[in-house]
């Protein structure tokens, strides 16, 4: 641009290209054009783009086309005003976290790129308000607002007090996402906060194990009648209790309706006041990301040698427990993998023991799950793993290497899948279990160790550091074999102790044998981690050009 925006500011004299005359230039209509042509000049860079953007559009309007219907289709019925509240309240949520997980897919929601622009806070907030009304999401979401409104409005008072409605709960989402994002500014345009987005996976996860949990209890209740109980408290949470309000004015309820109307516009007010003051925060001070940046690096290295690290074993093995544990910490991938199978290694069991329809044995899916995590150990490296091939230069190296690795996972996994076994009998009153289950746990974990180690050098495969793939289009049926392949074997290989389970079980006083299951299985689940080690120390060491070129494609 030629010329610097700003609000009610005299333009540049007439010239060649300029105004024919003294004026003033608009904000609010610049920063909505600017919007637009982001969104036209990011299409125009590529054929796969448009065909992504394009399809996302048709997907998402028809999915709101849906959503309107479903809605209308609504009225009606008792529980219309229960059921859009609590859709309002979940979209109110949506826009919370996702400037969060999604950074990138708006370009104008990092402010810091106008900081050198003499931009006052207030008429910015009014543009970026405005240009934030254009997109898929404020499309979808005024579709959401119009067919609750049509589905708890009767009467002419009530919609008319939709059309505020729409406008006050379209103005608040839009207005929290962009107060949030606003506010985490400097971590989302950072590389680690770029990094967080890796994490959605989680979110996506989890939350879909409480979607189906939420939709098993309303299918066992038989009716929307649980809904109205946690309705009843989120129609006066916005943007929810703007379509409260519609509700209040249709039962005549219209103190009610006010005290909604203004909770909404209050809470907006809140969120704008809010994003002003973070806006001229970020355009007014330094980064202090950046300050004194040397204090807090020189306290970790002087802190390195105390706290828990001095517990671990000397040598090679502490070292390498420490590093595989600092990058459970710090790598965003290697977080996210571990975090993802926490969760739903917990979920599983405890949901389903919750309802009823649980067994005491999905408590071995605890150790499922981290097991899994054993699978391609250098690939967890990427790159980086030529510093660690540099090191290894015989089957005892290797050997050594593998041990620290395993030993890391097991200060996680065998007390995290303990609780989850004791949480889980607890849950179903199955005490009696307890040992036998934990046995099994145990047996499983030993054998997942043992062939997640021969696959991590039989089958290595880079794992991308950006974006959010697990492996590179390239190595995706090596992918699929280390996985899969090692986790058949390991079935296999825990066949025994199943086998030994269902025998106790079935026969006349096994169950007051049951308990045997819990040594013995914690003694074949160390056997066989040892005896897997053993045998993938010598391949690991005759691999290592093979292994660190198909971990370094990525």
């Amino acid at each position: 641009m030629t010329t610097v925006p700003t609000t009610d500011v005299p333009a540049a004299p007439a010239g060649p290209g300029g105004p024919g005359g003294p004026g003033t230039v608009r904000l609010t209509p610049l920063v909505v054009r600017l919007k637009l042509s982001l969104l036209r000049n990011g299409l125009r860079q590529s054929a796969g783009r448009r065909a992504v953007y394009l399809t996302s559009l048709v997907l998402v309007s028809l999915f709101a086309v849906l959503q309107l219907l479903g809605l209308i289709a609504l009225r009606g019925n008792a529980h219309a005003d229960s059921v859009t509240v609590l859709l309002l309240a979940l979209m109110g949520l949506g826009w919370a976290v996702m400037p969060l997980f999604f950074p990138g897919g708006d370009e104008t929601l990092d402010p810091t790129r106008l900081v050198m622009l003499p931009l006052r806070p207030r008429p910015l907030v009014r543009a970026l308000l405005a240009a934030s009304l254009v997109g898929i999401g404020p499309l979808f979401t005024l579709c959401l607002l119009v067919g609750s409104v049509i589905s708890v409005a009767h009467g002419a008072a009530a919609f008319a007090v939709g059309v505020l409605a729409v406008v006050l709960g379209l103005l608040v989402c839009v207005a929290l996402a962009r107060a949030v994002a606003a506010a985490n500014t400097r971590l989302l345009t950072s590389r680690k906060g770029r990094d967080l987005a890796v994490l959605s996976g989680l979110v996506i996860a989890v939350g879909a194990q409480f979607v189906n949990f939420g939709a098993q209890r309303l299918g066992a209740a038989g009716g929307l009648d649980p809904l109205d109980p946690v309705a009843a408290v989120l129609r006066w949470v916005p943007p929810a209790a703007a379509i409260g309000a519609v509700d209040a004015v249709s039962e005549g309820s219209y103190g009610r309706a006010a005290a909604q109307l203004l909770l909404s516009a209050a809470a907006l007010a809140g969120l704008l006041a809010l994003w002003t003051r973070t806006l001229t925060r970020l355009m007014t001070a330094p980064d202090a990301s950046t300050l004194n940046a040397a204090e807090p690096a020189a306290r970790e290295k002087a802190g390195r040698a105390g706290g828990p690290a001095r517990l671990l074993p000397a040598g090679r093995i502490g070292t390498v427990v420490e590093r595989s544990l600092r990058y459970v910490w710090r790598d965003p991938k290697t977080k996210s993998a571990w975090a993802t199978s926490l969760a739903i290694g917990v979920i599983v069991p405890v949901f389903n023991a919750l309802q009823g329809t649980g067994s005491v044995y999905f408590a071995c899916f605890a150790s499922g799950m981290l097991g899994i995590q054993m699978y391609n150990q250098f690939g967890q490296d990427t790159s980086a793993f030529w510093t660690v091939a540099m090191t290894i230069s015989s089957p005892r190296d290797a050997l050594a290497e593998l041990r620290g690795r395993a030993l890391a996972l097991l200060l996680i996994t065998l007390p995290y899948a303990t609780l989850v076994t004791v949480l889980t009998t607890a849950l179903l009153g199955a005490w009696a279990k307890l040992p036998e289950v934990l046995g099994l746990s145990f047996a499983l974990l030993g054998a997942m160790l043992a062939t997640g180690a021969w696959s991590s050098a039989r089958f290595p495969y880079s794992i991308p550091q950006e974006g959010y793939k697990n492996v590179v289009p390239a190595q995706v049926g090596i992918a699929w074999i280390s996985i899969f392949g090692g986790m058949i074997a390991a079935a296999l290989l825990s066949a025994p102790a199943i086998a030994a389970a269902i025998w106790l079980n079935v026969s006349a006083g096994g169950e007051d044998r049951a308990w045997l299951l819990l040594p013995a299985g914690a003694a074949y689940g160390t056997a066989l981690t040892v005896l897997g080690l053993r045998l993938a120390a010598p391949r690991t060491a005759a691999r290592l050009p093979e292994i660190l070129l198909a971990v370094s494609k990525g």
